[in-house]
């Protein structure tokens, strides 16, 4: 079994210093709603805030249909040594031998503490040597500053603007495109 084959068989655990990136549970839902519960988190992503707890519902089922579909995987962020999660990452869209597609979040009260580097440099890194892309690439909607900081720290180059690139909500969004290459990331 090759190890993309693997990484849709078994959800792979991925682990930092700080940090476990887990399969996202059901006792898992009352963390989601904590996190895209918060307005805070979601005034930039393309999510409505949450108002209940059994909202989440629908966002879980996504993120476990992806997962069966092989469309994707998407991590909770756990701290190691405690229960639930913090937040969110995830690879959204990939194609071998090509390029994958990048997310993440985390709770409010858990920012400015480089959890959400330390998630993206563990996934940019099963991106290269587990589903073997080229290209790991992410969007971010003008205005949020901590996330395109996320990404330079991380060593992702931004390349330019996407003018009025997302549509949502009946606007219309300019988005960042940050990249790094794989010859980048395995020099660092």
């Amino acid at each position: 079994m090759d190890l993309i084959e693997k990484a849709f068989t078994t959800f792979p655990t991925l682990e930092t210093d700080r940090l476990s990136l887990i399969e996202i549970k059901q006792a898992h839902l009352k963390d989601l709603f904590a996190l895209f519960g918060d307005s805070a988190v979601t005034r930039y992503y393309n999510v409505k805030t949450l108002l209940y707890e059994e909202d989440g519902q629908p966002l879980l089922d996504w993120f476990h249909r992806r997962y069966r579909d092989r469309q994707g995987i998407r991590w909770g962020i756990s701290l190691k040594r405690k229960p639930g999660i913090i937040g969110t990452i995830g690879v959204n869209h990939y194609l071998p031998n090509h390029r994958a597609n990048i997310g993440y979040d985390l709770q409010s009260r858990y920012w400015n503490r480089g959890y959400t580097t330390e998630a993206v440099r563990a996934i940019v890194d099963f991106a290269f040597n587990i589903l073997s892309v080229n290209r790991v690439e992410a969007e971010v909607i003008d205005g949020n500053i901590f996330s395109q900081k996320v990404l330079l720290k991380a060593g992702f180059t931004h390349e330019g603007m996407l003018r009025q690139w997302m549509y949502w909500d009946d606007r219309h969004f300019d988005m960042h495109m940050f990249s790094i290459l794989k010859d980048e990331f395995l020099k660092k």
